[in-house]
């Protein structure tokens, strides 16, 4: 079956165990027997999760075998737009408990993923343009992205126990505007790797000091301005010599790459980037 599917044997078995996806008889010495329907539903789950829907709600749909009408991507995505717009409406009012509930709905339907770079990382973008045009105030800013920050850093508990690869996460000195790093450190850890977090305005010699006595993990660096690179350009052209280091965000360029001795440069969004990084070590 799992050569005819092209899913591993350990994740048809997650599948099963988490979902009851699959409902295999046994043969007399104990094997797994599966049928067309299992096959079926496995093509379905794979169909939903393409769609960016969670493995909880693909698999709650396979099994269901809920009509194509109700659980065609075209259905999802009116769902998804329909959350994501309450959310947007709910941080526009201040409204804590609704935008809650929306972020409710999107995580439990959706992959984190999807629902970082579709709706979290956007809006953020847009709210940044926005409060640069003066179209949104301090207290929208702030209300927004304390809200989300806390929601993601939750999110976010147990991604240093992972037994993947192991990845330093810091903002460059000066740097407060983390939200995109968390949202990268989470998609790097549904990859399976181990996220240490130093957050915003971290100093270089506080992730040297991470890395005493410790394998050499990757070391990614952010900045949503040039400047605070060049503000540190010697530096990390030191932290570079000894470890893997990325530069990460919208100040990130190819010239301070090269200066510095980066050896990533993560000039994508978040998520795309955590992913080309995963790949990349696989």
């Amino acid at each position: 079956m799992s050569k005819r599917v092209g899913v591993s044997p350990e994740l048809l078995r997650a599948w099963e165990r988490r979902y009851g996806l699959l409902q295999p008889n046994r043969s007399a010495g104990g094997f797994r027997l599966y049928s067309g329907a299992d096959e079926a539903r496995i093509q379905s789950m794979q169909r939903y999760l393409g769609a960016g829907l969670s493995a909880a709600e693909a698999a709650r749909l396979a099994i269901a075998g809920a009509d194509r009408s109700a659980a065609e991507p075209g259905a999802g995505k009116a769902r998804f737009t329909e959350s994501a717009t309450e959310l947007e409406d709910a941080l526009a009012r201040f409204d804590e408990p609704a935008a809650h509930a929306a972020l409710d709905r999107l995580f439990s339907a959706f992959r984190l993923q999807t629902v970082l770079r579709e709706v979290v990382l956007p809006y953020l973008a847009e709210l940044g343009r926005r409060w640069g045009r003066g179209e949104a105030s301090v207290a929208q800013e702030h209300f927004a992205s304390n809200l989300l920050r806390g929601r993601l850093l939750g999110l976010a508990r147990g991604w240093a126990d992972a037994r993947g690869p192991r990845a330093v996460l810091a903002c460059a000195p000066g740097e407060l505007h983390d939200l995109p790093l968390i949202s990268f450190g989470l998609a790097l850890a549904a990859r399976g790797w181990s996220i240490t977090y130093l957050g915003p305005d971290t100093p270089i010699t506080t992730i040297k000091e991470t890395l005493l006595g410790r394998e050499r993990p990757l070391v990614v660096v952010s900045a949503v301005t040039p400047d605070r690179f060049l503000a540190v350009r010697d530096e990390l052209t030191e932290l570079a010599a000894d470890v893997r280091l990325a530069l990460a965000g919208a100040g990130a360029t190819k010239e301070l790459a090269s200066a510095t001795g980066a050896a990533l440069l993560l000039d994508e969004d978040p998520v795309t980037a955590a992913e080309r990084v995963a790949e990349q070590r696989s």
